[in-house]
């Protein structure tokens, strides 16, 4: 299958997809008044220690302190002290931190919502190939490379140069090392080594909540994280940051500048492909198939909930075989639907009941081998059972939708508003609040254009009734500005 990255790079945004078979499977989005925070490092400053949670809110210099839960402390380098805390159980909260203590931190989630970074003493640092884990002594290789001669090989090499160059350092080979020369990545563990005592001088010398080293900016980034032996080509539309790309590929990743490309054509680059009708597609709750059946989508703070519906599909059989074929698709959907809105935490997957206990085997296989396709850590369990099946994705960073749109004004984020029936009935409600509380001569009601057309014509017996009732009389003003379910009752 085919891969290539396409780069849009803007004024203030840089956008990034992952295009696999002529079909977008990621997108990446870096704004200049919103830099995406993982990965970065910082000295933080504790603010609190809360014994209860086993945690503590630290100060990195950001809108909200910040997350530090003892289980990511299990190797936790002080600035003050230096001494690392052995792996194992994580010992109480206030035996690791005090209040006003400095400590080096590296944030691992974004702020999401009203939460601050979720935050990590246990440091890393990636490169091409590797990454280095500076306060553990760890050394691994990625689980997605699955052949056992080259996760063999890569460990034997990965023991022998960290013996040799940084005996008291961990680290791991990424997925991009499957394959890698042992020369390509002692280089690569080099560059790793003279980086950290660059962070490590900073650190020193850094002030609480100043930020101490930051990540690749998104253009040279997916060089690193996405560029693998499959992607045939990266295309820049923006000349002179596709030159500073192809420059820092041949001094980092020297295999791949020959696979970059500016693009200079007169079509945006998005427009290939279909990106940019893809993105805003990925913003509605409802994803069609091309059988006919749909998903729904519902994303909320606590948890994602996708629907399987057959949708307009009968189907050319019986029943059982209509909702296998609908199912079956609708894994590869959502598989792509997770990875292209980036949706992460729990999830819970509502598939098309299925009495047949191997029609939900199959089901469960295909999803579980579509995901295999998916960067992100996942986790699923089999049908419950209700039917469902839950899973969890690894999220570092804000979903598509949290980017790209905020809560509706009008609905403040419930995504529905009230009728206009029920704000017909509330408008009554005021009218007689108010002419208990009020000596007036008359009641000004202002709302909006489609209200007020409901009292004059739907409800206008019962404006009538009420008139009568406080012997009043009650007058309708139209106000494009207000909305459904806003109003005022102005006592004259």
């Amino acid at each position: 299958m085919s891969t290539e990255i396409l780069v849009n790079i803007g004024a203030r945004e840089t956008r990034v997809a992952l295009v696999e078979g002529g079909v977008v499977q990621e997108i990446y989005l870096q704004r200049a008044s919103r830099h995406g925070l993982v990965s970065n490092i910082y000295k933080g400053l504790v603010k609190r220690v809360l014994p209860g949670m086993q945690a503590a809110f630290v100060d990195i210099g950001l809108e909200r302190t910040a997350f530090l839960h003892a289980t990511d402390m299990l190797c936790t380098p002080h600035i003050d002290n230096g001494a690392p805390v052995p792996r194992g159980d994580a010992p109480p909260i206030d035996q690791l931190l005090r209040e006003n203590q400095e400590v080096l931190v590296q944030i691992v989630k974004d702020p999401l919502g009203s939460k601050g970074a979720r935050l990590t003493t246990l440091l890393s640092i990636p490169s091409r190939y590797l990454v280095l884990l500076p306060f553990d002594r760890h050394v691994g290789v990625s689980a997605k490379i699955e052949d056992e001669t080259e996760r063999a090989r890569l460990k034997a090499v990965v023991d022998a140069l960290m013996q040799r160059l940084a005996p008291q350092f961990g680290v791991i080979v990424r997925t991009a090392g499957e394959g890698a020369a042992e020369a390509a990545i002692e280089n690569d563990l080099l560059f790793l080594l003279k980086l950290w005592d660059s962070i490590s001088e900073k650190a020193r010398a850094a002030r609480p909540g100043q930020l101490v080293h930051g990540d690749l900016p998104l253009s040279m980034r997916v060089l690193r994280d996405l560029l693998g032996t499959q992607v045939e080509r990266v295309r820049i539309d923006h000349g002179p940051e596709c030159a500073r790309v192809v420059e820092f590929a041949r001094a980092f990743v020297p295999e791949a500048a020959d696979r970059i490309e500016y693009y200079d054509a007169n079509a945006p680059i998005f427009d290939l492909c279909g990106v940019e009708d893809e993105i805003n597609r990925a913003l509605d709750r409802k994803v069609e198939l091309k059988s006919g059946g749909h998903l729904i989508i519902d994303q909320t703070e606590a948890m994602t909930t996708i629907d399987v519906n057959t949708g307009a599909y009968t189907g050319h059989r019986n029943l059982e075989e209509t909702i296998l074929k609908t199912n079956l698709e609708a894994t590869q959907a959502i598989t792509r639907q997770l990875r292209l809105r980036n949706l992460g935490g729990i999830i819970i997957l509502d598939f098309i009941d299925m009495k047949n206990e191997l029609h939900k085997s199959q089901v469960w296989r295909a999803l579980e081998k579509e995901l295999k396709r998916d960067s992100a850590r996942t986790q699923i369990y089999p049908f419950s059972p209700l039917g469902l099946v839950e899973m969890t994705r690894k999220r570092v960073r804000e979903s598509l939708g949290h980017i790209l749109c905020e809560p509706c004004a009008a609905c403040q984020g419930r995504g529905t508003v009230k009728t206009l029936e029920t704000v017909c009935h509330e408008i009554f409600r005021e009218v007689q609040r108010a002419a208990r509380q009020f000596e007036a001569r008359e009641f000004r009601v202002i709302a909006a254009p489609q209200v007020i057309s409901r009292l004059m014509e739907e409800q206008s017996q019962d404006l009538a009734e009420l008139e009568e009732q406080l012997k009043r009389p009650i007058r309708l003003q139209a106000e494009s500005l207000y909305l459904q379910d806003g109003f005022d009752v102005v006592p004259i």
